[in-house]
């Protein structure tokens, strides 16, 4: 379970490093127009659309390694040691490029850059969400394994927020790069700490190729597709999930913003701590909350809501120490929705499998992923909107401007939040006693 966990962190630790800085560090070090990087990012997320589906889709296909290696293994291996030197280039513009002068040519790097370091970074993400529901079956142990990740992962979204801050130098590109060098060297390390708690087990594997051969073939892509779109539950999820990532994506992205422009280029270190402090001391609360209240659904629910009315005191900070109480408020509702989204995922897809007999659940990861892009051009296009709306690229430091980074920091996320716990209780059906009867009937069916 720990090491399964490791990739929580992984995961958490390569996104918080690109998402907290890619649209700084093109818009005010690379001196890459906020349109440009708005543009980039938006067609990086119709990218996805067609990327990531479709990478669950093949990468769940039987392959010659499946019979010692498992279906899932392989393309772990291959995408986190990959990935892991992709993100090295999204941060290292060649000289001829930055000096230049073209903004097209600017823009073209950063396109093909953030690109390619998506797809490598899909193979291997989607593969390791899709393990879970088959590797931990029952509830408790679901439970126990998603308490453990979390605590893991939580130290990835630390660390992803706060490596960079001891690192980079506002105005020095360059250290950047550097940055960019040790979460590769940070990622290949946790890359082999991942892979012992992702090898498929000979059970795992024995089950699959059995159900590999006496099943029927397996649906086109087109038909998968419309099936996913059809499954009420996993539509709720996934706009939940939409919603969650780009309030948590604008968020982390804004306070570099904060720190250079509005605190006057203080170090954020110590914001980034106040909210993995918070979500640490939220995990034994939300463990307990767990245990009383057995929806997953209800509680991932509460703590998006939660997240949502908590986003004002950021709004209303005006000190240094205001802003780090905030966080740590924060990060005690962000603790509870990151304990409960794996599990309430879980559960959606054992609804799939039950209603589809087959456990291709890397289609649905592939959605899952394609949202988690999508929120990257909402975070990108905010941006876009209130710095041009405000002035930003004229005067960073006016009152504006300034006004306009904490809209971006806080209200934005806050409406986001809000819309998707709308959203998610509009359609979601999913109650704790309909989860419990679809772990029985999967029990029953082998699955």
């Amino acid at each position: 379970m720990a090491s399964y966990g490791v990739g929580k962190f992984l995961a958490e630790f390569l996104t918080g490093g690109f998402a907290a800085l890619v649209f700084k560090f093109y818009e005010t070090e690379i001196g890459l127009a906020a349109g440009y990087v708005a543009a980039a990012v938006v067609l990086y997320s119709v990218w996805n659309a067609v990327n990531d589906p479709i990478i669950g889709f093949l990468t769940a296909r039987p392959t010659r390694f499946a019979s010692r290696w498992g279906r899932r293994f392989p393309w772990i291996v291959v995408g986190t040691l990959s990935s892991a030197v992709a993100f090295v280039f999204v941060f290292a513009p060649p000289g001829f490029v930055i000096n230049g002068g073209s903004q097209a040519l600017l823009f073209v790097w950063m396109l093909v850059a953030i690109c390619l370091y998506d797809a490598l970074y899909s193979t291997w993400e989607l593969n390791y969400q899709s393990i879970f529901p088959d590797r931990f079956r029952a509830e408790s142990v679901r439970g126990k394994a998603a308490g453990i990740a979390t605590l893991i992962g939580v130290v990835g979204v630390a660390a992803g927020a706060v490596v960079p801050t001891f690192v980079i130098r506002y105005g020095h590109a360059g250290s950047y790069l550097l940055n960019a060098g040790i979460f590769a060297g940070v990622g290949v390390l946790a890359a082999l700490a991942l892979f012992p708690g992702t090898r498929e087990s000979p059970e795992m594997i024995a089950r699959y190729l059995e159900q590999e051969r006496t099943r029927p073939e397996a649906p086109s892509f087109g038909r998968q597709l419309r099936q996913a779109l059809k499954e009420r539950d996993f539509l709720a999820f996934i706009l939940l999930y939409f919603c969650y990532q780009a309030a948590t994506l604008s968020m982390t992205a804004s306070i570099h913003y904060v720190g250079d422009y509005v605190l006057g280029g203080r170090s954020t270190t110590l914001i980034f701590a106040g909210m993995l402090a918070g979500a640490l001391v939220a995990v034994p609360v939300w463990l307990g909350l767990g245990k009383l209240i057995r929806g997953r659904q209800v509680l991932l629910a509460v703590s998006a809501s939660a997240m949502s009315i908590l986003c004002l005191p950021i709004y209303f900070a005006r000190s240094y120490t205001g802003f780090v109480t905030a966080l740590l408020g924060w990060g005690i509702a962000f603790g509870g929705f990151w304990l409960m989204m794996t599990p309430a995922m879980a559960e959606v897809i054992d609804e799939v499998v039950v209603k589809t007999g087959r456990r291709d659940d890397g289609i649905y990861l592939g959605f899952r992923a394609f949202a988690g892009r999508l929120a990257y051009a909402a975070q990108a296009l905010s941006f876009w909107a209130v710095h041009a709306a405000t002035g930003f690229a004229t005067d960073p430091r006016s009152d504006a401007a300034v006004a306009g980074i904490r809209v971006h920091t806080a209200l934005i996320p806050a409406v986001f939040l809000a819309i998707g716990v709308f959203l998610f209780l509009s359609v979601n059906t999913l109650n704790a006693a309909k989860a419990e009867e679809n772990r029985k009937l999967l029990a029953a069916r082998g699955l």
